[in-house]
């Protein structure tokens, strides 16, 4: 009988057991120590796998880092689109993107969840953004899909919706950044604030901000 070759043998196919397994113990140690700590060695330790079971999932560790973001991003997208509704016309599909960005500054429960892992995509946008990038197109899309359909309603008249989407996202972390720094913001304050000036630099009618401010308000 003539054995089979190692090359010769069946690939072993992806488990999306052991992927969950191998993501969430990334997850947690980026949370405890950041993303200079992770190691394939120290996630395979946690989740109690093989390097074989490592690399029948992800090519590298740049791979496991790209893929835990992307995670993350796409669990804030749901949160958001739910946030956004379907009912809404455009400026307020807009207003309410940027409140539930807000809430990380805001909302205790959110806030210790994703505080850590946003302070880690936000540092790897220096350090190496194509691990990261996927990640925040993610979290932009349902804003960008909203910022498009304003345009061709004429709300947000001579917009680029993909620039405008990074603006208002840079807005965003810059107040988040600053609560943290100093919880000394007024959330409704804040919120407000932030609402009005990116829908005006979106070219939304005043009177509309305004009512849209006044909804937000009331609820």
């Amino acid at each position: 009988m003539t054995a089979i070759s190692p090359a010769r043998r069946k690939k072993l196919e992806p488990d999306p057991r052991v992927r969950v397994s191998i993501l969430s113990a990334a997850s947690k140690l980026v949370r405890e120590e950041g993303v200079r700590a992770l190691s394939v060695a120290r996630v395979l330790s946690r989740a109690q796998l093989s390097t074989r079971a490592f690399y029948r999932h992800f090519g590298s560790k740049d791979q496991l880092v790209s893929a835990l973001f992307l995670e993350m991003a796409r669990v804030e997208r749901m949160r958001l689109r739910q946030a956004m509704g379907t009912d809404l016309d455009p400026v307020r599909a807009v207003a309410a993107w940027i409140d539930g960005r807000l809430d990380l500054a805001f909302d205790d429960e959110i806030r210790s969840d994703l505080r850590q892992m946003s302070l880690e995509a936000q540092s790897q946008m220096f350090a190496a953004p194509e691990l990261i990038a996927p990640a925040y197109g993610e979290i932009l899309r349902p804003l960008v899909a909203e910022l498009e359909r304003g345009a061709a309603l004429g709300m947000f008249p001579d917009i680029d919706p993909a620039n405008a989407a990074l603006s208002i996202q840079g807005v965003v972390w810059a107040a988040v950044e600053r609560q943290w720094a100093t919880s000394g913001c007024d959330a409704r304050d804040l919120r407000e604030g932030v609402q009005r000036f990116c829908l005006r630099g979106l070219g939304a009618d005043t009177a509309m901000i305004a009512d849209v401010l006044a909804d937000r308000r009331s609820r």
